[in-house]
């Protein structure tokens, strides 16, 4: 059992650190005023510098079976799939493999 997800130029994947989210000026008034309410002179402070956020775009998993005999060339089967059962659109014409379940 194959697993993948059609991609578009337009989609978004970027990891944002901790630190990056806590020096942005809006983000910082936002969690203060969420969080310390009325109170002044506060500091964002972290004590990771590792921690990350993932934006992505989310997607659609499609599923489709293959033979053993098939596993090197799973990636055209993949896209063979998706043409077939029109997932393509405009933009959106590339496949990346998911998971890869054997039995």
């Amino acid at each position: 059992m194959v697993t993948y997800k059609i991609l578009c130029k337009s989609d978004l994947n970027k990891t944002v650190t901790l630190q990056e989210l806590l020096s942005n000026e809006k983000v910082a008034k936002v969690i203060k005023s969420e969080f310390a309410k009325g109170i002044r002179n506060i500091a964002l402070l972290s004590t990771t510098q590792e921690a990350t956020l993932k934006l992505e775009t989310q997607k659609e998993l499609h599923h489709f079976e293959v033979n053993k005999d098939d596993f090197a060339d799973i990636l055209v089967l993949a896209e063979e799939d998706a043409a077939k059962n029109k997932l393509f659109k405009k933009d959106c014409d590339r496949v990346e493999l998911i998971d890869i379940q054997t039995a």
